[in-house]
């Protein structure tokens, strides 16, 4: 296919692209620019993109693996979400010092604390390899794809990485139709700055999640460090701040309904050429599934947090993640109903089919994913209860861990003179505890043993009631079950007792102890691997094989899918899914009508954050120093010309997880808000754009900047930024 028309990308409802729809790639923006120039923009294209003079993708970054930052200043300073900085905070807070609730604000760069862990990527530039990739994997399918395509993309990443000097991945657009070599620096040393007490940056909590009108302020900041010449090295007291190619200049005159309005960033994962079967599944099966197990999740968390404010700080940022995207499913079902989407699909497709018998190509796409799918659908509830309910216990994932360790000692069994004995070399095993140890280290940090006693007895038996009776694991008939004539939580609730009693893994000694002097009889008498490894090799032997099939031959159809509707489409400018790399979307401020006789303005302000209000309130508290500045209409220079202070805003911007911290800027390239949410009406966007519905909510600069000026008192900072009026 020639390489111009995999620069196209169909939108999902076949139509032409429109200026709010699409996430575009930035090395190929100049194809959008005469749109771009009619909403408004008034910079080049050289301005947005630029491998060899700075341009304004130097100033965005990828913050800590799943969110989007922007540079703000000379010195290295970030601005991000609140959400995005959220385990770090935490990670910083005791409880005498409780960073997440009370908010923190650096007032010179030397009460700028390390976050560890956190990193900051910087795309160095983009590089087409589709021919260099394609080549290599030849007529490949399957597991021959795969191996040829890892083979490809590890020559590739290597020489394009210069011996650890940058990060190098090859990423496939298109579902596998075209590939890029995408180039970044790496820095490790990142530093918080600053961050509004969690009522601010998390308010309205669960309940306003995905909600619009919105009063958050969901920012935080972080400054990212270098050594003398710019270069990465990790935290450092003699490390100085970074100075990027790029920052972005903050404006304050405020946006108006019909601006244009501009974002770049990193959103994860769009669905969009998801066929009809994928959205009736996800609608009937894997939706409401996940939904289950985080209902119950969240419900076991939360009230052991509220019991203890240790457990709370231990494990508030990853009830934050877990909540987010149980709102998220439950909303993306009830707008992909709402919407229609299946029926809208099926339409699509007929007319696929069609275009395909009147080009004489190979019919029947359509009637494969149906087949395969079809096959599938028997395991698809399986695979998410293992994955979101089993899984749900770090106890259950220290123990699945060392099912590597345990297969191992099995497979170096012999007999000798009539006795089994389990030998491998001392290599070996140093291998397979170094891969438990560092399990053991990524889980061990959220667990917290009255949460996991009851995430045990609760999730095994939700597994029981909902998973296929013939598809469950045999611990149930015969352990947990074994010798009961009636079966009920507290069945389940006395076998959680005895694991607990009978295992290595809830004591780091013991479980240190395990590790120098590893044996397979302390694994195979472990309660907690018995438990684990029931449930691990009858969904490893069993099911996932079935899974894995699934997903290959989908990827397979995909492919093939994608491809056809470049050719049925090649006159129309298209976008690729979302992949985590860094995108471009247009479009403007803009209000809109959420149902039949409601109209939602498109800026809200401090007056309806205060008519939330709740004193005391876990989701809609403030502090007192906001109340008073409220009381005194002291916003300073951040009011509004209505003398209002403007909170935040929403756009028709397209953004999608990923995107979250992402910088709004004006026609001038200015930044007016922090990208850092989407409406309950469009959460079907990641499967189904809709034109009509679809917004960003975005936190308005001007009251980023009132709270960290006005309530952090922490003016270094504003001076640092280059703000216009």
């Amino acid at each position: 296919m020639k390489k111009t028309l995999l620069l196209l990308l169909a939108g999902l409802m076949m139509t032409s692209a429109r200026a709010d729809e699409g996430m575009w790639i930035p090395m190929l923006i100049g194809k959008n620019y005469e749109d771009m120039q009619r909403l408004g923009l008034r910079l080049s294209k050289e301005d947005l993109y630029d491998i060899n003079h700075s341009s304004i993708k130097d100033a965005i970054l990828q913050f800590g693996g799943g969110c989007t930052a922007e540079m703000i200043s000379g010195n290295g300073l970030l601005l991000t979400n609140h959400h995005c900085g959220y385990d770090a905070i935490a990670n910083l807070s005791t409880v005498d010092r409780d960073l997440l609730d009370n908010g923190f604000w650096a007032h010179n760069l030397q009460e700028e604390l390390p976050a560890n862990g956190v990193t900051a990527l910087f795309l160095q530039r983009m590089d087409d390899v589709t021919d260099e990739v394609k080549a290599a994997i030849g007529s490949a399918t399957g597991e021959e794809y795969t191996k040829k395509f890892d083979a490809i993309r590890k020559q590739i990443e290597e020489k394009a990485a210069e011996k650890g000097k940058y990060v190098a991945n090859v990423k496939d657009y298109f579902n596998g139709n075209q590939f890029f070599l995408l180039i970044y620096k790496r820095y490790t040393d990142v530093r918080l700055v600053g961050t509004p007490p969690k009522s601010l940056g998390k308010f309205g909590g669960d309940t306003d999640n995905w909600v619009w009108p919105r009063h958050t302020s969901d920012f935080s900041m972080f400054r990212v460090y270098a050594d003398s010449n710019n270069q990465p090295k990790p935290y450092n007291a003699m490390n100085v701040p970074y100075h990027p190619k790029k920052f972005l200049p903050v404006s304050i005159k405020g946006e108006q309904e019909g601006d244009y309005a501009m974002i770049f960033g990193y959103p994860g994962r769009t669905n969009r050429y998801e066929v009809s079967y994928g959205v009736d599944l996800a609608i009937n099966v894997t939706n409401p599934a996940i939904v289950a197990c985080r209902d119950l999740r969240l419900s076991i968390m939360h009230r052991h947090m509220d019991m203890n404010k240790g457990t709370y700080l231990q494990l508030t940022s990853l009830y934050s993640r877990i909540a987010n995207y149980w709102k998220y499913y439950i909303g993306q079902t009830e707008q992909l109903k709402r919407l229609n989407v299946v029926d809208k699909k099926m339409k699509q497709e007929d007319a696929f089919s069609k275009w395909e018998i009147d080009n004489h190509l190979d019919a029947g796409l359509l009637g494969k994913f149906g087949k395969i799918y079809a096959d599938y659908t028997p395991y698809a509830k399986h695979s998410v209860y293992y994955s979101e309910g089993f899984r749900a216990s770090s106890l259950a994932r220290m123990a699945s861990a060392l099912k590597p360790l345990y297969d191992a000692y099995e497979r170096n069994a012999s007999t000798i003179k009539g006795k089994k004995v389990y030998t491998m070399s001392e290599d070996t095993i140093k291998k397979y505890i170094a891969s438990a140890k560092m399990a053991y280290r990524a889980n061990i940090k959220d667990f917290d043993p009255g949460t996991e006693k009851d995430m045990m007895t609760e999730m095994t038996q939700l597994y029981y009631q909902n998973v296929p009776k013939e598809q469950l694991p045999d611990i149930y008939v015969n352990v947990i079950f074994k010798n009961k004539k009636t079966v009920d939580k507290s069945t389940y609730a006395a076998y959680t007792d005895i694991v607990f009693a009978h295992t290595f893994l809830t004591d780091s000694n013991k479980f240190n102890e395990f590790c120098n002097k590893p044996s397979y009889e302390k694994l195979k008498n472990d309660e907690a691997v018995k438990y684990a490894l029931s449930f691990v090799n009858n969904y490893s032997k069993n099911y996932q094989p079935k899974v894995e099939s699934f997903a290959s031959q989908k990827a397979e159809l995909s492919r093939e899918y994608v491809r056809e509707l470049l050719m049925k489409n090649k006159d129309k400018l298209m976008y690729p899914d979302a992949n985590s790399t860094m995108r471009i979307s247009y479009g403007k401020v803009l209000s809109y009508d959420p149902q039949d006789g409601v109209h939602d303005n498109y800026f809200t302000t401090l007056d309806g954050l205060i008519a939330k209000y709740k004193p005391g309130s876990e989701e809609f508290d403030a502090p007192k120093e906001l109340i008073d500045l409220y009381k005194a209409k002291d916003y300073g220079r951040y009011a509004d010309a209505d003398g209002k202070l403007h909170t935040c805003f929403i756009t028709n911007n397209d953004i999608t997880g990923g995107n979250s911290g992402s910088p709004v800027m004006n026609a001038n390239g200015e930044l007016i808000g922090a990208a850092f949410d989407g409406n309950w009406e469009a959460m079907s966007g990641d499967i189904a754009f809709d034109k009509k519905y679809k917004r960003t909510i975005v936190c308005d600069v001007r009251f980023i900047l009132f709270l960290i000026d006005k309530v952090g008192h922490a003016d270094n900072l504003i001076k640092e930024m280059d703000i216009r009026q």
